[in-house]
C-alpha cells in the first residue's frame, strides 16, 4: 500500500525541486515525482528520500540518533535551542513572524544537518505560522525529525552537495553543529533572511573531554577557518555566546557522548558502568545570525 504524504510537506513543496533535473515536484502515490519522471519515496516513517547515490557523510546510525533523542529530550541544551530561536527572530520575515510572504507563501526555515530535528521544532515554535524543512543524511535522526514538529518535514540530503531548493526562496537557514556549505546557504536565502550557526567554543563539554579521552576536541582553529569560508557571502547581524553549567545523570553523560562523532572514537571501557563520567558538564557554544552579502 503506497504511503501517503505527510500533511508537513504540502507546503514545502513549492520549494523543492527535481535533484537529476531541477524540475518542480509534484506527489503521487507516496512518491514526489517530476515531469521527466524523476520519482522519490516517502519512507513510511514520514521523510522524503530525495538523496541518491554515494554520500560524503553517513550520519547518525540508530544507536547515535536514540542517544540525541534522548540528550535532547532531557532539556539539557534548552538555552542553546533558545538562543537558536531568538536569532532566527533577525530574519525579516513580510508581515511579520510567520506570516505569508509576497509569494503567498508561508515563512520557511531549512535545518541543514537537522538530526532529530531538535533545534527546528524550536524556531517553528518562535516562529507561529512559519513552516520547516529537515534535511540529513541519516534517515534513522528523520524519522524523528519528521515528527519533532506538526509543521516540519523532513529529507535526506547531502550538505555539500547543490539543495534541492529553489534559489532566494528561504527565510532562515539553520547549521547546528553541522557541517557548512556557504554557497548554498548563500543561495536558498532570500534577501532579508538569515543563516544561524551554532559550533562549539572553548570550554565545551570540558569536564566530559577529561574523563572521555577519545572524544574529539574543540578545534582552536574553528573560528578563523568559519569566518574564511563565510566571509565572501555572510556578514554577522548578531552573535550570542551561550555558556553555563548543567548537571548531567550518567546515561545523559552516555548519550552526550554517543549522539556525537565521538561514538566512533571511545571505548566500551570508557562508558561502562565502572567508567568515571562527571555529574555536571559546562556547555559553551557560539551561535551568530548572518546576513546575506
Amino acid at each position: 500500500m503506497p504511503v501517503s504524504l505527510p500533511a508537513a510537506l504540502d507546503p514545502i513543496l513549492p520549494l523543492l525541486r527535481c535533484p537529476s533535473c531541477g524540475a518542480e515536484l509534484s506527489p503521487g502515490d507516496g512518491v514526489l515525482r517530476c515531469p521527466r519522471r524523476h520519482s522519490f519515496d516517502v519512507a513510511r516513517h514520514g521523510y522524503v528520500g530525495l538523496l541518491t547515490g554515494a554520500r560524503a557523510t553517513s550520519g547518525d546510525d540508530g544507536p547515535m540518533a536514540r542517544a540525541r533523542r534522548d540528550f535532547l529530550a532531557a532539556g539539557r541544551y534548552g538555552p542553546v535551542r533558545a538562543a537558536v530561536a531568538d536569532l532566527a527572530g533577525e530574519a525579516e520575515l513580510p508581515g511579520g513572524p510567520g506570516r505569508p510572504g509576497r509569494s503567498g507563501r508561508p515563512a520557511t526555515v531549512v535545518d541543514v544537518g537537522c538530526g532529530t530535528g531538535y533545534y527546528l521544532a524550536g524556531v517553528l515554535d518562535a516562529l507561529p505560522g512559519a513552516v520547516g524543512l529537515g534535511l540529513d543524511t541519516s534517515g534513522h535522526a528523520l524519522r524523528a525529525a519528521a515528527k519533532s514538529h506538526v509543521r516540519a518535514a523532513a529529507a535526506t540530503w547531502d550538505v555539500f552537495r547543490p539543495f534541492p531548493i529553489e534559489s532566494e526562496q528561504v527565510d532562515v537557514v539553520l547549521d547546528v553543529f553541522a557541517p557548512r556549505n556557504p554557497a548554498e546557504f548563500h543561495r536558498v536565502l532570500r534577501p532579508g533572511g538569515v543563516l544561524v550557526v551554532v559550533r562549539p567554543f572553548g570550554g565545551h563539554l570540558a569536564e566530559l573531554r577529561r574523563q572521555v579521552t577519545q572524544m574529539v576536541t574543540v578545534d582552536p582553529d574553528k573560528e578563523q577557518r568559519l569566518h574564511q569560508a563565510l566571509d565572501p557571502y555572510f556578514e554577522t547581524a548578531r552573535t550570542e555566546r551561550v555558556e553555563y553549567t548543567t548537571p548531567l545523570t550518567r546515561q545523559e553523560a552516555v548519550d552526550l557522548v554517543l549522539m556525537t562523532p565521538s561514538a566512533r572514537h571511545v571505548t566500551a571501557a570508557e562508558l561502562s558502568d565502572d567508567g568515571a563520567l562527571p555529574a555536571e558538564v559546562t556547555v559553551s557554544v557560539l551561535a551568530t545570525a548572518y546576513r546575506r552579502r
